[in-house]
């Protein structure tokens, strides 16, 4: 006789077999293969291919100032790769000790005056000239600092680089301490917006430069892990509060 075990609370379910994932076909198996060879490989291959291109326009270009009888070239049966580079190397360090001297300043303000004089190239030098002081600034933490700023609206965060503290008319007309946010586009870093944030506004982050740049140039896909302390990962530094949704006109019961 059989016994009805639908309603007995105490038999035993059958036991649900595992779902075996569907064989890969050999075609799908060397396009994946092939793909993952391209994630790891592209990456080397189009740095290599980069670096070399920039060393060799350097080296050949720089190689060219050599005088032919200094050259050692001229007297050995093979080229000498990154001579080009070691001459670039001498003579910018040679430049600098120059400038730093009182005849070596005494030339830069009068080339500066030169160029002060000419209409387009002026802007163009000053424009350069404090860029390149600025990152190069031994105190200065412009460029160096990541940001999370809430962009473009309430509750939407968008990563930026904290290039100083703003200062003269900018500074002077906003009663609040400023800050020069750039606020890049993705995946062009080089393209984006200069923001003026009051500093309360800005959230400073522990991340580095560089894992800021591979975070925007990677659309978020490559996300660097957090180096701060666990205690530090466990309390947030920003606390959204919920929105009060807005009552329509209407709404509520009338008595």
């Amino acid at each position: 006789m059989n016994q009805d075990t639908g309603n007995n609370p105490g038999a035993a379910e059958p036991e649900s077999k595992p779902v075996k994932a569907p064989k890969l076909s050999l075609a799908a198996k060397l396009r994946n293969y092939f793909l993952a060879g391209i994630i790891l490989t592209a990456p080397v291959v189009i740095t290599i291919y980069v670096s070399w291109q920039f060393f060799d326009y350097v080296d050949q270009n720089f190689k060219a100032l050599i005088p032919p009888q200094y050259n050692p070239e001229t007297y050995l049966p093979f080229s000498l790769p990154g001579l080009g580079l070691l001459v670039m190397f001498v003579l910018i360090t040679a430049i600098g000790a120059l400038a730093a001297g009182f005849i070596g300043r005494a030339l830069v303000r009068a080339g500066e005056r030169i160029l002060a004089r000419m209409p387009i190239v002026r802007n163009i030098y000053s424009a350069l000239k404090q860029i390149f002081e600025t990152v190069f600034a031994d105190k200065s933490k412009a460029f160096r600092e990541v940001v999370l700023i809430e962009y473009p609206r309430k509750g939407s965060w968008a990563l930026g680089f904290a290039t100083g503290t703003t200062t003269g008319e900018v500074q002077h007309v906003i009663d609040d301490e400023v800050v020069n946010v750039f606020l890049p586009t993705t995946p062009n870093p080089t393209s984006g917006y200069l923001l003026f944030l009051p500093r309360r506004d800005v959230t400073f982050l522990a991340m580095n430069i560089e894992d800021g740049i591979k975070m925007v140039i990677s659309c978020g896909v490559v996300t660097p892990p957090d180096r701060r302390p666990e205690a530090e990962q466990r309390t947030p530094l920003i606390r959204c509060a919920p929105e009060t949704p807005t009552a329509l006109p209407g709404d509520g019961t009338h008595g």
